[in-house]
């Protein structure tokens, strides 16, 4: 059996359409919350940012699974509203992944840059919340957000969270493995960025390891992490380049947390299908029809 586009979305389809509870009748509604949560899989992994764009190529190329497709703005409305269900599913599929159940952990952060120009800066939405941060790995400054998250070494999204760039990622990641699903004892493998005594000691107040390279100002050698650490990497790629959050065009808070967890939740499925199928290490690029 060979992992394609149809496959995933039939997956997801099943999946959400057995656990999510049935709606009353709405004669104006046509179509299903599980198709929703489908289109936005199918939206992330088609790389298709614009909403108008992907209805009208989902007509066309996704017409065989979706006889009828909600209206841009019908779609917008309900995917807003179905934010905490894409949250929840991406830790359903997650769960069916052995690396759900992995005692190796990596934890990270990227940026998700938000506007470029100081005029768009002004006049965004999401001035409250964004800000102005600096991206050591790209050499630059950029006005957003970090993305922070806790990977399991296949893949498998533990816990992702979005922040200000201006918050140290430490205490990020202590809020975030303490709200991981984890059995205790767990190795958490991080960059030099999660350096600190006061940290380590944390982390090992959760029953947890934090591993990393070691400063240029620490005696000795540290652990040889660079096979390790490129997977998370790898990771932070596909979402940003593959499933497109480098270009997720959120203009709102909730706007951007939707986006994200659409491309989350399109992640956790694929690494619990290719499981299923034996492939645990099949690329994500492979499901593009």
């Amino acid at each position: 059996m060979d992992a394609d586009l149809d496959l995933l979305l039939t997956a997801v389809y099943v999946t959400a359409d057995d656990l999510l509870p049935e709606k009353p009748g709405n004669a104006k509604r046509s179509v299903t919350d599980a198709e929703v949560v489908t289109l936005c899989v199918a939206q992330a992994i088609m790389g298709i940012p614009s909403d108008r764009r992907f209805l009208a190529v989902a007509s066309k190329r996704l017409s065989h699974l979706f006889p009828k497709l909600p209206g841009q703005a019908g779609y917008y409305k309900r995917r807003r509203r179905l934010a905490d269900t894409l949250e929840w599913l991406m830790e359903v599929f997650a769960s069916q992944s052995p690396g759900f159940e992995d005692d190796l952990l990596l934890v990270d952060s990227t940026p998700v840059e938000c506007a470029r120009s100081r005029e768009t800066v002004k006049r965004s939405a999401l001035g409250d919340a964004a800000d102005y941060g600096y991206c050591a790995s790209h050499s630059r400054f950029f006005w957003g957000f970090r993305l922070h998250a806790i990977f399991a070494p296949d893949g498998t999204p533990r816990a992702l969270c979005l922040a200000s760039p201006k918050q140290d990622e430490r205490e990020v990641a202590i809020k975030l493995l303490s709200r991981c699903r984890r059995h205790g004892g767990e190795t958490v493998i991080g960059d030099k960025g999660y350096a600190g005594r006061e940290f380590a000691s944390r982390v090992s107040e959760l029953d947890a390891t934090i591993i990393r390279p070691k400063r240029k100002d620490e005696p000795g050698r540290g652990p040889h992490l660079a096979p390790i650490r490129q997977r998370i990497e790898s990771i932070f790629w596909t979402c940003k380049d593959l499933l497109t959050l480098e270009r997720h065009g959120a203009r709102t808070l909730p706007g951007i947390r939707e986006r994200t967890l659409q491309r989350f939740l399109c992640l956790a499925a694929a690494v619990s299908l290719n499981h299923q199928l034996g492939r645990p290490t099949r690329a994500l690029v492979n499901y593009c029809a």
